[in-house]
């Protein structure tokens, strides 16, 4: 059977479960089990022959072997067994549960993944695969999981930038699906790139590292790695089932590359032993942190500039509040510019996450050493916001609408850059002189204030209107929720 082929067996099944109430998120839940039991099968057979740690009775064959009634009861007591297992086995299998109510449907799932061999498969086209289910999954606004889901484009744009190099570590605190992971391993794989066999092992092994506290998208996250060569079947998860704000990082890495949660509000999420859980407000008392303060994104950009080691680099999604708040986002900005060197900021537009009403950007900037100097001199800005227009549908951001800010990047040498209409710099001084030190700076006009005639799509403007209401009462509901707290 041919990619296409597969691909679209896969799907159909998919559409045949929705009819059933069976959303993208519980398929591809149900098929990370699955596909991963089938390929730890595949791994026991010759040439393989290789220890997988599940153990007998809970494998492939036992599923394989069964239909009807009989298959759902020994489905449902391997997820049980083998989510108490250690290392990757238990990692991807932890409070799984059973979504396919019908015996006959959860049959012919066992049956089409039976009937492949997933192995023989090349890399790409088990990744894509799974990576076309996790984007059909973020864009079910219902299911919630798009605030999990960069698009992949601008992750390709930011790794294009960074340029991360072989055996150097990186990490991601709040890593989703791995999508960051990914485009890294992709910029390292390029074509030309001609590993050898230590830096293959390196990558495979001990490049990324990663945090996920959903376990659910944890769970997809190990998968989505796994199909792409990332991390092995019987070894230690690369990503922890954990709240990476809550200590001090454990060990530097080399590069930070994240979009950590939308909302400004931390909580901590409580699980008991009955896999129960409960959230609670919750404000990080750090000793590494510059200020103390509830704000969830304020708290990831300290944690990151904690992450890196002296000469580490991070391009980090940050959204505009973070540029001009007050108190503490002013004092935590101040400090930023201080001790690192932020050399750029990339204006996003609207329209181009999941989650709506989010105007954000990406912030590079590298650790420098703790010397009492003043380590930026300036920011260069590109606004790719202004009387630009996307939306999920009908008009999605490409790595072309990217290309000429990686131009003005320049990544091979970034001291030396040319301004453009829409890329700009500014100095220290300049910064510090303008109120809260707002790093909130625009220049470009809005061409749509005064040409009535060339107005975007209706589609768009609609969408862009949605954009700008939601994110109005995310503001008001961050300020009630603030007086509150008073």
């Amino acid at each position: 059977m041919n990619t296409s082929t597969l691909v679209q067996k896969v799907w159909n099944f998919c559409h045949t479960l929705r009819d059933d109430g069976v959303g993208y998120g519980d398929y591809l839940e149900q098929l990370t089990y699955l596909l991963f039991l089938k390929l730890a099968h595949e791994y026991t057979q010759e040439p393989y022959n290789r220890d997988t740690q599940i153990p007998p009775g809970f494998d492939w064959a036992s599923l394989r072997g069964k239909t009807g009634e009989p298959l759902e009861a020994h489905y449902l007591a391997t997820l049980h067994k083998l989510g108490q297992e250690s290392g990757m086995l238990g990692a991807i299998f932890f409070k799984a549960q059973n979504k396919i109510q019908d015996p006959a449907k959860l049959s012919r799932l066992v049956q089409m993944i039976d009937a492949e061999n997933w192995i023989s498969l090349d890399t790409d086209t088990k990744g894509d695969l799974y990576e076309g289910l996790l984007q059909k999954n973020a864009e079910d606004t219902k299911s919630g999981a798009g605030q999990y889901f960069t698009p992949r484009a601008l992750i390709e744009a930011m790794v294009a930038c960074v340029r991360p190099e072989p055996m150097k570590t990186i990490a991601d605190p709040a890593c989703g699906t791995g999508g960051f992971f990914l485009g890294a391993y992709n910029w390292l794989t390029r074509p030309g790139a001609q590993l050898n066999k230590a830096q293959k092992e390196f990558l495979r092994d001990q490049t990324f590292h990663g945090n996920e506290i959903v376990p659910n998208t944890r769970r997809m996250c190990l998968m989505n790695l796994f199909l792409h060569s990332i991390g092995e079947l019987d070894g230690e998860p690369l990503v922890a089932r954990s709240d990476a704000l809550i200590t001090e990082p454990s060990a530097k890495v080399d590069y930070v590359l994240a979009n950590p949660p939308f909302g400004k509000k931390s909580s901590m999420t409580i699980t008991n032993e009955e896999g129960e859980e409960d959230r609670d407000a919750l404000t990080y008392e750090r000793q590494d942190f510059w200020e103390t303060t509830s704000n969830k994104q304020l708290n990831f950009l300290q944690h990151i500039v904690s992450m890196l080691k002296l000469d580490g680099k991070a391009a980090v999604v940050l959204p505009d509040n973070v540029l001009f708040e007050g108190g503490a986002g002013e004092k935590i900005r101040r400090k930023l510019l201080e001790n690192c060197d932020v050399h750029t900021v990339l204006r996003l537009p609207t329209g181009i996450f999941y989650a709506q009403g989010v105007k954000a950007n990406v912030v590079f900037f590298d650790a420098k050493p703790k010397d009492g100097q003043i380590h930026t001199k300036g920011v260069w800005f590109y606004d790719l916001r202004t009387n630009k227009h996307f939306t999920l549908k009908t008009r999605t951001l490409k790595l072309d609408d990217l290309q000429d800010f990686i131009t003005c990047y320049n990544p091979e040498n970034r001291h030396e850059r040319v301004a453009t209409e829409r890329f700009k710099f500014f100095t220290y001084e300049e910064l510090m002189a303008r109120d809260k030190a707002s790093l909130d700076i625009f220049w470009l006009k809005d061409d749509s204030l005064d040409k009535l005639d060339d107005l975007p799509p209706p589609d768009v403007l609609q969408q862009e209107i949605i954009d700008h209401l939601e994110a109005a009462l995310a503001s008001f509901r961050d300020v009630a929720a603030g007086l509150q707290g008073k």
